[in-house]
Formats: C-alpha cells, structure tokens, sequence
C-alpha cells in the first residue's frame, strides 16, 4: 500500500476518533517505511507509537480506561463468557436512522447520572430485531467497546436445564450478577427462552423460564445494559416488547452500505482497481459479518502476494466461499 493510502487512512481513524485502529495504520506505516529502506523514519515512528501506546496505558491506569471485570466465576462461568471488546460503531457502517438510534443509546449511558438527577432513566434495555449477519452481534460488542464496560455473553448450554426450576434458578444468577458487576449483558438467539407462552410448542418450564425473565428484567434496575438479539421476532412473547426501553430493528445491507463495509475494512489497502458493479452485485444477500469476513479473506491474499491494493477476482473468490459456507 502506498503512503498516500495510509495517509487516507489515518485522516478518517482520526475524524473516527479510533484510536486503536489509528496507531495501527501507523505501524503498518512504519514497517512500510521501512521495507522502502527509510530505516531512520521508521524507528522514529514506531518510537511515536510506542510513546502513544504507553500514554493510553497510563491513562487507563488513573481510571479512564475500561471498567474493571471480574470474571465469572463458580456455576457462574459456565452461564457468561466475558471479554473487552475493541469494536465501535465508526468500525460499523449502518443504516443513518439506525446509528442515530444507537448514538443515543450511548449517549444517554454516558450521562446516566446527570438524568437520574432530574428523575430520568437512561436506555439500558435493548431488543434487537433481524436477520442473522445483519449486525446484531456486532452492536452488543460496539456498545461495550463504546462504553468501556466488559461484554458478558450468556452461554444457553449452561443456562438451560432439564430439571424443574434449574433454568430459572440459573437466570437469577445471572440477573444477580448484572447488579453486581456493570457490563453488558447479550442474550443472543433470544427466542431460545422468550418464545410465546401459548405457542404450539409450549411447555410448562419454557412458560416458568420466560415468566421468571420477565420478572427478573422488569425488577431490575441496575446500570448494565441487557442486550437481547434474535432472528425471529414472531417467535416472542407480546409481552416482552414493553420490557425494553427500545426495539431496535436491523435489515440486511444494501448495496452503499455493503461497499461501505467492504471499503471500511480495506481502508489500508488501495481499492481502486476494484470493479464495483461486478462484487456488489455478487455480495448480495450477504449479511454485515459475512461481508466483513469476505473483505478479510481479500485483504489476507493480497498481503500474502505482496499487492499494493485487491483484486477484484480474490473479491469474488472470497463472496463464492462465504456464500458455500454452511
């Protein structure tokens, strides 16, 4: 990739406000330098980025960094997984109503005591509505990366019981440990406890679970956020939607926001010899985590073969293979 590229790239992390993504253009920046026998220009950069580097680290140390996590621990581990996530929403590209909707969120989290002290409660309760690949998973990542809360991701395996009572008796830990620990909370495939009580299928325990869910979710009044994802919204209780603050709902990628998601994770590689038309119409019907690793497998034979940009055969390549993918 050539330097004006980086430099591309490193303008529109900036105007992102990523850092990360920022001193990682300029490392890649550095080593470009100095495979172009620039010796001198690479040390002093890789010396500027380490000097970045070590001033977050320090910060973060004095508080601003991310919230602290304790690790699930006990019965508890195996109902959360828990991480920290490097994901924001400027590394999403997304429908302009529905990053407005998200902002929000955000926002309202981050000034969640000045409205407590005017009697106001901040959007902490989410239902995300869509397709699978649509960017649901994703935003419970971005949420937590934008807030600097660790992501809890619940495990259904570990939650859901085969005897009486055990499912909900492990959501109430799970719920106990949302007021002990702040962080998100991702229910993902949702369905799996929230389906409809008087559906076909119904049970007597799945109708205890979600019974119990719906207490537990209307009774708490912690600081996490609860993030709650699923693919089939006809499949949940009517009663569920008046639990979350919001509904938020996801479509498929269109053609401007599959190029922008394709063009967001090459933003270090030239893309300029690519045919548009041919891999956007060959990219339809591919969800925003499909797309983004389809980008990835591009980017990985162009770096592989020594090109300065990607071709528009490896795109096409890299389309068929995640489209053949079960």
């Amino acid at each position: 990739m050539t330097t004006a590229r980086h430099i591309v790239a490193l303008l529109r992390s900036h105007l992102d406000g990523d850092r990360e993504h920022f001193l990682t253009v300029a490392t890649q920046l550095a080593a470009h330098e100095a495979r172009q026998g620039h010796g001198k220009l690479a040390t002093e950069l890789r010396e500027i980025i380490e000097t970045a580097r070590s001033q977050s680290q320090h910060v973060a140390r004095r508080g601003a960094g991310p919230v602290p996590m304790a690790l699930p621990r006990g019965e508890l581990a195996d109902l959360l997984s828990a991480r920290y996530s490097d994901i924001r929403l400027s590394t999403m590209v997304l429908d302009p109503e529905l990053l407005s909707r998200l902002k929000r969120v955000v926002q309202e989290q981050r000034q969640h005591e000045r409205l407590k002290a005017h009697g106001l409660n901040s959007r902490r309760k989410l239902l995300l509505v869509g397709p699978p690949g649509s960017g649901k998973t994703m935003t419970a990542a971005a949420l937590a990366g934008e807030l600097k809360l660790p992501l809890f991701t619940v495990r259904y395996e570990g939650l859901i019981g085969k005897m009486m009572g055990e499912t909900a008796g492990r959501l109430r830990l799970v719920f106990d440990a949302m007021a002990k620990q702040r962080g998100v909370y991702f229910f993902d495939e949702f369905d799996a406890i929230g389906s409809q009580r008087a559906g076909p299928n119904d049970v007597g325990e799945i109708r205890r679970v979600l019974n119990s869910f719906l207490q537990f979710i209307e009774q708490d009044e912690g600081q996490s956020l609860i993030v709650a994802a699923t693919n089939h919204p006809e499949l949940l209780d009517r009663a569920l939607a008046r639990r979350f603050d919001d509904v938020i709902s996801y479509g498929p990628p269109d053609e401007k926001i599959a190029k922008g998601i394709l063009q967001n994770r090459l933003a270090t590689f030239d893309t300029s010899a690519v045919n548009w038309p041919i891999v956007l119409e060959a990219a339809a019907g591919l969800g925003q985590a499909e797309l983004a690793r389809a980008a990835d497998e591009t980017a990985k034979v162009a770096v592989l073969l020594n090109l300065e940009g990607v071709r528009t055969e490896d795109f096409l390549t890299a389309i068929a293979e995640r489209k053949n993918h079960p």
